[in-house]
């Protein structure tokens, strides 16, 4: 259901449509936001607005408590630690990026 013409961040869903994208009781989402596992926009103090990253992680939730029977301390955990592993790959990924780009200049001076 991810649009193209978007960013992932971008708040798009009212909290009853989330629910509905993600076939759960709003009071669930609500529920989740309490206990920190989905931190959605705000639209002044009541309105939660939720992006297609928040839908995609609220799908991983169930995923993993539905499928695989983690409770939500458990799911808490291993979203820190998959959040901790993407923080990871994104600086690996620069700094090999930076890698490649001193490894042409040095080519390229080799080259001259």
């Amino acid at each position: 259901m991810r649009r193209e013409d978007n960013n992932e961040d971008e708040p798009l869903y009212l909290i009853g449509v989330a629910a509905r994208l993600c076939e759960v009781h709003p009071q669930t989402l609500r529920m989740y936001e309490r206990i920190g596992l989905v931190s959605p926009s705000r639209i002044g103090t009541k309105n939660r607005m939720y992006s297609d990253a928040d839908i995609e992680r609220l799908r991983q939730i169930q995923r993993l408590t539905q499928d695989m029977g983690v409770n939500l301390a458990g799911v808490e955990v291993i979203l820190g630690l998959l959040d901790r592993i993407q923080k990871m790959q994104d600086q690996m990924d620069t700094e090999i990026e930076r890698m490649h780009k001193i490894m042409e200049e040095q080519l390229r001076r080799m080259e001259k």
